[in-house]
Parts: structure tokens; sequence; C-alpha cells
């Protein structure tokens, strides 16, 4: 389309490949049978990238040394002012490191550099707030039992925890789990998806330079079969957290199920906005447009189905129609490009495929719908912006987790059928309103089931407010103090403080 705003290749001098290693109680290591696997850049078409390939003897090794850190005790019964001043360590190296772990970023998921530089930044600051819970953590007492009885309520770390994380935000999901883990005192074993592994080994590069001891986190790269499944599964592993897709999110709850350890999951989005006909359409159209391409539409929170007002629905459609042509899609490592690269063939495949159903069903392509020629970047892979309307809520389009740069419109006349259609999913993950009646906005945020809802605006984050999903969006929260809370037992402690006591059976 002649008519988009594309950015041609860079031409930019690219690195050697990065060469990742596990690690395996504070050492790096290579797997024990020589494997590797590669990731190829998806903007690019060249080799970035070829890291050890975990089996299950680095994968044992790995929980073998979790375990033992842990149970040693040092860490796990180590002072928050110590922990914290480790993890304030992390997030200055963090800062030290930014345009290097976002250039790998980029060439590893092909997303946008300004956008990685600005993810390792929030990053860094998650880092300092998990050090700012170290020294917060706190159990209760009860010394309303009596005269002779103290009652106290402990919060310990809950022992090993698996973290299995996605390609979409590799540096900044395990940036949303690990900090929170250590903050608590727990130790950890780290998989990254196999198409991005890169970043999170400098993660552990930077975590030595800090002085975390050994053993307390390790990494293992590789592919979910056999690394996470014995992760999810091994009885050494107190917990497990995910970041994926629900049907993987599904299996790992039927792994861990065998020993009934602790899962948390932050799984797929089927993000719903209401735009009521009072709204300001302007801030609307912009921020919805951010919410479908931010990322190239791969993110769990992308706000892929607005539901409008019949009265405003054809404007407001028209000014996101016009906005996407403005979009900079081309080179991710041009300061200018806003999205990138789609993360592979397949998932490329699968986007287009949900648009061409789309089509066939009745709904109308306003914009887009096919793959997207970037002038000089005949290897990447890239699909243009792309706004659907007519969509029904019977199909596929508007009911599953697209994960790309496509809006689906739907439209609504009362506000008892906008809340009905922003509830008919499975997923449950975050929703958006936008009204300028505060009565219709707090009505929405109560009704709709959603773990976040954003009123007039979409995706604003911060380090202090939790974050995850209801119904098949997952299970627990990430970030706030909530975010430690998942790492943490309830341990019950009944002391009988009278010198003397009244004996059960009398001699």
């Amino acid at each position: 389309m002649n008519d988009l705003t594309l950015i041609a290749a860079t031409g930019a001098e690219l690195p050697a490949p990065f060469k990742g290693r596990h690690l395996i109680d504070g050492a790096w290591l290579g797997s024990a049978d020589g494997a590797t696997f590669d990731r190829i850049s998806p903007a690019h078409g060249v080799l970035v990238s070829r890291s050890a390939k975990g089996g299950e003897a680095e994968t044992l090794a790995a929980i073998a040394a979790a375990r033992a850190a842990f149970d040693k005790g040092d860490w796990a019964f180590s002072s928050g002012k110590d922990r914290a001043a480790i993890l304030n360590r992390v997030a200055d190296l963090i800062d030290r490191e930014r345009e290097r772990i976002a250039r790998i970023e980029v060439l590893e998921s092909g997303k946008p550099i300004a956008q990685a530089r600005g993810e390792i930044e929030g990053a860094a600051d998650i880092w300092r707030y998990a050090a700012a819970l170290a020294r917060m953590i706190h159990g209760d007492s009860a010394n309303s039992l009596g005269a002779d009885m103290l009652g106290l309520v402990l919060k310990e770390p809950i022992g090993v925890a698996a973290m299995i994380t996605p390609w979409n935000f590799p540096f900044l999901i395990v940036s949303q789990k690990l900090p929170f883990a250590l903050a608590a005192g727990c130790t950890a074993v780290v998989k990254p998806s196999e198409m991005t592994p890169s970043t999170t080994v400098i993660l552990g590069e930077l975590l030595q330079e800090a002085g975390l001891p050994a053993g307390v986190c390790n990494i293992v790269l590789g592919y979910g079969d056999p690394v996470g499944a014995i992760m999810s599964s091994h009885p050494d592993v107190d917990m497990v957290s995910f970041t994926g897709s629900t049907g993987v999110g599904k299996r790992i709850v039927a792994a861990a199920a065998g020993t009934l350890k602790k899962v948390s999951l932050e799984l797929g989005g089927k993000n719903p906005q209401v735009i009521f006909p009072d709204a300001d359409l302007d801030a609307a159209a912009d921020a919805i447009t951010f919410g479908i391409y931010f990322n190239a539409g791969e993110c769990c929170n992308s706000g892929s189905r607005i539901i409008v007002h019949e009265d405003v629905a054809e404007a407001l459609t028209a000014r996101i129609a016009e906005l996407s042509r403005k979009v900079p899609f081309g080179d991710p490592l041009s300061d200018a490009t806003q999205v990138g690269a789609i993360i592979s063939d397949d998932h490329l495949a699968k986007i287009d495929g949900y648009v061409k159903g789309a089509q066939a069903a009745g709904a109308k392509v306003v914009i887009g719908g096919g793959v997207l020629a970037v002038p000089a970047m005949e290897a990447g892979r890239f699909y243009q912006p792309t706004v659907v309307s007519g969509v029904t809520p019977d199909m596929a389009i508007a009911r599953e987790e697209v994960f790309g740069p496509v809006l689906s419109v739907l439209t609504f006349r009362t506000e008892a059928e906008a809340i009905q259609l922003a509830n008919d999913a499975s997923f449950g993950l975050s929703a958006g309103v936008w009204s300028r009646d505060v009565h219709t906005c707090l009505n929405f945020a109560r009704r709709v089931r959603a773990g976040t809802v954003w009123t007039n605006t979409w995706m604003d984050g911060f380090a202090e407010l939790p974050f995850g999903g209801v119904k098949e969006s997952g299970l627990g929260r990430e970030l706030g103090r909530f975010g430690i809370e998942e790492y943490l037992e309830l341990k019950t402690v009944q002391m009988r403080v009278a010198r003397g006591r009244n004996n059960w059976v009398r001699g």
C-alpha cells in the first residue's frame, strides 16, 4: 500500500551473532551434548544469536542448584536491606547496558529500537520498586487470644520459583517476575523463549556483577519440551510463574498438579474498549491506534477489539484508518520506526488467516489486510496496519487472540449491550471505556470482568499497580505490592507465653 508511512532499511551494520550459554550455580555452561539453536532476525533475515540448547541434564542441574541455594538459607534468611542493595545495583547496571540490551532485543524480536529502549528503562524502574518491597515484607500478630497466648503470622519465601517467559517483551516480563522473587528471598530457575533468549543471558551477567550469590538465579536456554515441562512438574520446584498463551498455561497447570505446586499465570487477552457517543473521539482514536499497533499488536494487552456506539462508529473508524496511515512501519533499527517486524513466518500466516477469515464471513477490511513490503527489507516479516469493520461477535477475529496489528470494530446501541459484548469472551485481562460521564465510566469499570480497566486512556502502566487477568487470562498478579505476595507463604506461629499452664491430664 503506497499510502502508508514506511521506513526503509537503515543499512546499519549488524553485530556478530550473540553466543548464549546456561547459567547454572554461578557458572556459564554449554549443553552437555553440545547442542545449540539459532535465532534469525525476523526483520533482517540474518543470524543474530546462537544459544546452548538445554535438555534434561541442564534443567535438572539448574533446579538442583536453586534448591541447594534456598535450603542452605543464606539467601532466604538474608536481610531485606541486603537483598535490596543487590536489586538496586542490578537496576543501575541495566541502565548502564540499556543500549546493548535494547539492540539485541530488536534483532531477536523485530520490535522498534525506541520501544526497546523504553522497555529497558521501565524494567530498571521495576527492579528498584522490587528493591523497596524487599525491606517492607512483614507479617501480622494476634494479641487477642488470651493472656497466655500470642499468635504470629510470618511471611516466608515460597522456595524455588520456576519462571518461563515469552518472546514479545523478553526483558520487561522477566523483570516483572524475577526481582519480586529475589526480594522475597526465593531462588529461581528462568527459561526465556527460544526466540528471544539473549537479553535474559545479559541479565544473568548483570546479576553476577551485582553480587547475587551463585545458585540463587539459574538460567536454562531451550524449548518448552523438555525444559519448561521439567520445570513445571519437578517436585523440587515450589511454584511456576508463566507468561504466554492460554493453551500453554493450561498445560502448565496440568503438569504442576502432580506436586500441587503454586502456579501464577499471565495469559492471553481479547481486550475490549467501549466508546460511548459523548467520548472525545480524537483522543480515543489516538489511543486506539497506539493500543493496536504497539509492539506490532504482539501484546497481551493489545486493544484489539473496540465496541463503538453506532452513532459514532463510522466517524471513529475513519479517524483510526487515517491515523493508521501515518504510523511508521519498517526497519526496527530506525529511531523513526514505531512498528517493526512480526516474530515468525508462522505467526505472520496466522495473523493473515484471521483477517481473511473475517472477510469470508462478511466483515470489511477498511485498511490493510495483507503482508507488507518494506523498501530494501525483502527478508523481513511485516504486516500492514489493518482495521476490520462490520465484525460480529461470533467471528473468530472478535473472540480469539490475533496477536498482530489488526483491529476489530463492533458496534452497540445501549450501555447494557456494550457491557455484554465486552464480557462476551473467554478472556479477562484488560478493558477500557471512553466517556465524559464519570458515572458511565464507573459503572463499566465495576461490571466488566477484567484485571485492569482503563478509563479515557489505554495501556498506561506503573510498577506500583498490580497486573493480571481473570477467566482464561490467568491466575495471580504481578507488579505492585501484590507482586511480591505471589512469592511468599504464610506461616502461623502460636506461642504460649504464660509461665504456667493447665495440663489436660492433671496428676
